[in-house]
């Protein structure tokens, strides 16, 4: 069982249409392996047990047919539950969404189930994906598999936990401000936050409609690649889609790193980054140097102010995105309000949603109230532009930027919860990719006393088929391979 539940999404694939292996037995063992974990780990909020079977003898049948299979054939897949899958409930781990149950697929869920892949479940997450940790569900936390007294990382904890303890061959977070790639990190995967624009967001729980994108979490980065063929490209129902097609992302995966400029900005080896942490990046880029990549270091002066123009933008729009819960058509309703529209809808939100989705909505409806729009809300917008224009201007002298995925190792469970200032500070490395809508990669490079560290590879606009390029040659020139002692069966 250990074998099957740790194969590839392509070995997946070519076993159960070669009818070496079924979809039945290969979900039926993986379903045992989440029941094993789960207690311990508390990946999902939600395991669709009956509907992965269902799916699973579908595609049996017609891999018996001969007919023509997609290119996930099979494999089980777990999706964030801040993404709509129709007769599913979608909570995004807050009270406010309790006993709503989507009546639509979001577009990357028919994406994948377009190309065969099975969902076995919806993961835990930090409520509406305000976090850096996934403490803040009302579900209660996920575990780190390396150590189940740290946190997986946030806000897609669930979805990289999933993967790390082989409940799932691969998944999708969102990422606002980092919430793919520091599970990534915390977690020893690989997670991308694609280009904005370029994998469509509807049917996505909005937090912060400028900043987020869904992205692919994976053991590797072949599996990674493959997961962002199957959900990029153009979507006609997104008005943030870029039209265009998604690249092949497979083709220039084995071309190597030969004559690749690598900038590392001085701002992300900066206070606050750990210094084991630091060491083991230099010796990600010192083992890239070493393949034939040339390693410099540069200056992005404007990301002193990243986090902070981050938090302004992301809970101002937070504070809009969420004025429609009111628990008046769907979702949490209160029994008694008193009296008028105003007191139910006050308690509704009160009851509804926990004390960081209130802490952010308060902070972004402060921003954007009269007096302090400009002050705070339009200046921190033009940060981002200078931002954006300093790593224009950046990736015009290398072809990617690198450095730390996350600054720290994992955190201990509970370290940083009565702490917001800290917890939010996790996010320096991040959110600049987010301010500037470009691709980022975080790959596994290392452990520090046993908790995994992410490198960070940053690249310009739809340059995803780079970042893979340079994360591959990373994983096989260290050879990390290993996997937590609870995913190992």
């Amino acid at each position: 069982m250990t074998d099957i539940i740790h194969l590839g999404l392509e070995a997946v694939a070519r076993r159960i249409r070669g009818r070496e292996l079924s979809a039945v037995e290969y979900i039926s063992a993986l379903l045992e392996h989440i029941e094993k974990v789960e207690p311990s780990v508390h990946s999902f909020i939600l395991v669709t047990k009956e509907r992965a079977l269902q799916w699973a003898r579908l595609l049996d049948e017609k891999v018996k047919s001969g007919a023509e299979t997609g290119a996930l054939c099979g494999a089980g897949l777990a999706v964030k539950d801040n993404m709509c899958v129709s007769g599913v409930s979608a909570t995004c781990a807050s009270r406010t969404l309790q006993g709503y149950v989507s009546t639509y697929d979001a577009t990357v869920v028919q994406r994948l189930e377009a190309q065969d892949a099975i969902l076995v479940g919806k993961t835990n997450m930090d409520e509406f994906a305000m976090g850096s940790s996934t403490e803040h569900s009302c579900f209660g936390p996920t575990c780190n598999p390396w150590d189940l007294e740290r946190v997986p990382g946030g806000s897609s904890g669930g979805s990289a936990a999933a993967v790390a303890a082989g409940e799932a061959a691969g998944a999708l977070g969102s990422d606002t401000g980092g919430s793919v790639r520091c599970p990534a990190s915390f977690c020893s995967v690989v997670g991308l936050k694609p280009t904005y624009g370029l994998v469509s967001r509807y049917g996505l729980i909005a937090y912060a409609n400028s900043l987020e994108q869904i992205g692919p979490l994976a053991r590797n980065v072949r599996d990674c690649a493959v997961l962002l063929r199957a959900i990029a490209g153009h979507d006609p129902r997104d008005n943030t889609s870029v039209d265009q097609p998604a690249a092949d992302y497979l083709a220039q995966l084995e071309l190597g790193v030969e004559g690749l400029r690598i900038g590392v900005p001085r701002e992300f080896m900066g206070p606050g980054v750990d210094e084991h942490v630091k060491r083991k990046v230099w010796e990600a880029l010192d083992s890239l140097a070493g393949l034939g990549a040339t390693c410099e270091e540069a200056s992005l002066k404007s990301l002193e102010y990243a986090l902070a123009a981050y938090y302004l933008i992301a809970t101002s729009e937070a504070s809009s995105n969420l004025a429609r819960y009111d628990g008046m058509r769907y979702g949490l309703r209160a029994k008694e309000g008193g009296p008028g529209w105003n007191a139910v809808f006050e308690k509704n939100r009160r009851l509804g949603f926990g004390p960081e989705v209130k802490r952010r909505i308060i902070l972004g409806t402060y921003a954007l109230s009269k007096g302090y729009y400009d002050k705070y809300y339009l200046k921190a917008q033009q940060i981002r532009t200078l931002i954006r224009r300093d790593f224009q201007r950046a990736l015009e002298s290398f072809d990617v930027l690198a450095g730390p995925s996350m600054p720290t190792p994992a955190f201990r469970l509970g370290e940083k919860l009565e702490d917001p200032l800290q917890m939010y500070m996790c996010d320096v490395e991040t959110v600049p990719a987010n301010l500037t809508g470009l691709p980022a990669l975080s790959v596994p490079c290392g452990f520090v006393d046993g908790l995994p560290v992410g490198f960070q590879v940053i690249g310009g606009p739809f340059q995803e088929a780079l970042l893979f390029r340079a994360g591959c040659a990373l994983e096989r020139r260290l050879r990390l391979g290993s996997t937590p002692s609870l995913g190992g069966g």
